[in-house]
């Protein structure tokens, strides 16, 4: 079986283009190719820690450079799914981070992007550990952003 590694952020906005004049938080969501919703993520490169191959990740997928990582919250998930006929072992850190920009210039690996409310957000993404995820940045957060 081959195993793989990933890092990604849930990534907040509370103000500013399209969470302008929030309080409350906006998370950022991804549309992938394959129709999923999900966080932005990549796999790590060599030599690379996983908060540097999260912030990486981020630049490359949604050009956000301005992100302040918050202390105390990195959540893994394990999952299994099949490529090319194979099982593959998936190990996926996320870290919690903030910005002030709403713009996103989109990579080729993606068609489309959403700030959404939590409850928005929750409903929007496709897989039940990205659900777990973000119900436990939100009671990291306090229940209310």
């Amino acid at each position: 079986m081959v195993s793989e590694k990933s890092c990604g952020i849930v990534l907040i906005n509370r103000g500013g283009g399209t969470a302008q004049g929030s309080e409350k938080p906006k998370f950022l969501l991804l549309h992938y190719p394959q129709g999923h919703w999900d966080f932005p993520k990549g796999h790590t490169e060599a030599g690379e820690d996983e908060s540097a191959t999260a912030r990486r990740e981020l630049i490359e997928e949604t050009g956000i450079i301005d992100v302040k990582f918050y202390d105390g919250f990195c959540e893994k998930i394990h999952y299994f799914f099949k490529q090319d006929g194979k099982l593959m072992s998936k190990n996926v850190i996320f870290f919690l981070a903030e910005t002030n920009t709403a713009e996103v210039k989109l990579s080729h690996e993606h068609k489309g992007f959403e700030w959404l409310a939590y409850e928005e957000a929750r409903k929007k993404l496709t897989f039940n550990d990205s659900r777990k995820v973000l119900e436990k940045v939100w009671k990291y957060l306090g229940g209310r952003g």
